[in-house]
């Protein structure tokens, strides 16, 4: 099979941006690298864009937005249809391309990053093909409306999935968008340009630059953008609000957390433990929703400290392209950095270290490869119960009472997600009624495509996924004496 850089240099793609419906040479001749994380060799080299550039795809899709705001939902929902076939055929492309630029394991991308990435665009269809854009109250009618241009800024860490979670929604809704993914990892991005483009979407009404921090301001003060979307850390998304603010566009921002996994008393402990594990270390930790704060009674330390360190310690770190493979590496080098430096945190702040701990697992010299790490006996007050680690770090935070555990997982500026696990169900549900956050997962269920996502507190506002996930995208319009 040919490898993703080879399709991307075949197709000479790598130094160009999708505008209007064209493979374009960028305006200027900055480059940004693409590092191996499994290597940290450089792998390739790609077009960096400016200003130029992103006026260039917002007045693409300003002509767009014309003519693709008054199509029919039954012909987006056909592109959309395209799109998702055309994804699933390229499936293995795809995970190739994310083992390769983000040190996914293979078997990870293949089961994780690129279908739950493809359920997206499945998801907006349906949620298309049945939402009300007209509806009557009285005499009134209440419309939906497509809000115009959208800039859209992706992360790293999910980075195809977060870009068919926004893309998608927005192109159902009628909206024309600007993409700007991640420089750190932007091969995927081009190769879903070239879906979009072999699906049929009409010229400007999908378009992508590439580009680091600067384009993504240019994006957010831009006059003729109507509203932009980021998922990255809460310090890009203030700047991000902040750029906006001038022309008042609407901000949506799904941003950092430090997600709490509450153990009740009556969980059933082997099950909480070694799922919780699983789950906080899903994707290495590179999870804004990560339940790295596992919360339990002071009671069973002693039980849940023997069940993480034997679920942790089978956790296999590795070179992605193996099939025995469970946990690659992590996806670039800056983050490697903040990972070792909170370990050395942990220990100096006088947790219990229980497994992993700093540098690199055995036998893996090279590579940014981290030992997957679990503390007990954390205080609420320490860094690594506060600060968003990103990375495959959890802490076990004793509780006395039902009360001081709710109290300590809403101890945090972030309000993403949380989990709650026990077996007494009415207790379950009234502890996550009292958690501060946008989502709770009970006694781990299965993902749900459907379930709206997004943040309290500093983890943002807005919410993606599902029909809340396209509401972002609309204007509400009342016209009087319709009916």
């Amino acid at each position: 099979m040919i490898t993703p850089l080879e399709h991307l240099s075949r197709n000479s793609h790598l130094d160009k941006f999708f505008i209007d419906g064209r493979w374009l040479e960028p305006k200027g001749t900055a480059e940004g690298v693409v590092v191996n994380p499994a290597t940290e060799e450089v792998v390739a080299h790609f077009a960096l864009g400016n200003g130029e550039d992103v006026d260039a795809a917002v007045s693409a899709a300003r002509q767009a937005f014309a003519t693709w705001s008054r199509t029919t939902p039954e012909y987006r929902a056909g592109l959309l249809d395209r799109l998702q076939a055309l994804l699933e055929a390229r499936s293995e492309l795809f995970a190739q391309c994310l083992s390769l630029e983000m040190g996914a394991a293979i078997g990870y991308a293949r089961t994780a990053q690129v279908p739950l990435a493809i359920a997206h665009v499945k998801v907006a269809r349906e949620v298309l093909e049945a939402f009300p854009f007209l509806k009557q109250r009285g005499h009134t009618a209440i419309t939906h409306e497509p809000i115009g241009v959208c800039a859209l800024i992706t992360p790293w860490n999910w980075p195809l999935y977060q870009t068919t979670a926004k893309v998608s929604p927005a192109l159902a809704a009628g909206c024309t968008v600007v993409l700007k993914p991640s420089e750190l990892s932007p091969l995927n991005a081009l190769l879903f340009a070239e879906a979009i483009e072999d699906a049929g979407f009409p010229s400007g009404v999908f378009n992508l630059v590439n580009g680091d921090g600067s384009v993504g301001s240019v994006l957010a003060s831009h006059p003729d953008v109507d509203m932009i979307s980021i998922t990255g850390s809460t310090r890009a998304g203030i700047a991000v609000a902040q750029a906006a603010a001038p022309t008042v566009k609407r901000v949506a921002q799904e941003l950092g957390g430090k997600s709490p996994n509450v153990v009740l008393p009556d969980a059933d402990l082997d099950r909480a433990v070694s799922m919780g594990i699983a789950a906080a270390f899903r994707n290495l930790g590179q999870s804004c929703s990560a339940p790295t704060r596992m919360i339990v009674p002071r009671a069973q330390l002693s039980e849940i400290e023997s069940l993480a360190k034997r679920a942790t310690d089978e956790i296999v770190v590795g070179d992605p392209r193996s099939n025995a493979t469970t946990h690659g590496a992590i996806a670039n080098r800056a983050q490697f950095d903040r990972i070792q430096t909170m370990i050395g945190v942990g220990i100096a702040e006088g947790a219990t270290l229980l497994t992993g701990g700093e540098g690199r697992p055995a036998g893996l010299n090279a590579g940014f490869y981290v030992k997957p790490t679990v503390f007990s006996d954390v205080r609420t007050d320490m860094r690594i119960a506060q600060e968003e680690i990103f990375g495959p770090v959890l802490c076990l935070i004793p509780y006395d009472t039902v009360d001081e555990a709710i109290a300590i997982a809403n101890h945090t500026v972030y309000g993403l997600a949380a989990h709650v696990q026990g077996k007494n169900i009415d207790v379950v549900k009234d502890v996550a009624s009292q958690i501060r956050c946008g989502q709770v997962h009970l006694n781990y269920p299965a993902w749900d495509p459907h379930a709206p996502f997004g943040g309290f507190k500093q983890s943002g506002n807005g919410r993606e996924f599902g029909i809340e996930g396209m509401l972002e995208y609309l204007e509400v319009k009342s016209i009087l004496g319709y009916f």
